[in-house]
């Protein structure tokens, strides 16, 4: 038996959709190091979470539940291993969100964008890495 749909409503609206944990923990580091950048730019495609305009670079901070990565952290084989006990609406979500995201990353590639996707887990779990590929991609 599943949870009230009020319930589940009060979850879901506590789920932030920018300015997550791992995305202010990317910025901040950013920041820091003297990059600067626009956040959840609304004229590109995607809304990138941060954009470097004169570079071209676009950054994503993905979320590993909503972008299907939450397998791998869970140790499955494949995506549809974990989607397979998910319900109906669940599932399809997750698996729009992982087709539009690779639409989104086409596009920008098209108007000549370099784009970085990171999961959250992985901005958690070694920072240091994520920057670097930043700062690799930009001149």
């Amino acid at each position: 038996m599943g949870r009230a749909p009020e319930v589940v409503h009060r979850i879901m609206a506590k789920i932030r959709s920018k300015d997550t944990g791992p995305e202010i923990k990317l910025r901040k580091a950013l920041w820091s190091l003297g990059f600067r950048y626009r956040v959840n730019v609304k004229d590109l495609p995607g809304r990138p979470d941060l954009v470097f305009r004169k570079a071209k670079v676009a950054v994503f901070c993905d979320g590993d539940y909503w972008h299907g990565h939450n397998w791998a952290l869970r140790g499955l084989s494949s995506l549809a291993e974990e989607l397979e006990g998910y319900a109906p609406y669940w599932r399809a979500k997750i698996q729009r969100n992982v087709t539009r995201d690779l639409v989104v990353t086409d596009s920008l590639k098209a108007l000549g964008f370099t784009v970085l996707r990171f999961w959250a887990s992985d901005i958690e779990r070694d920072l240091a890495k994520c920057l670097l590929a930043i700062q690799k991609a930009l001149p």
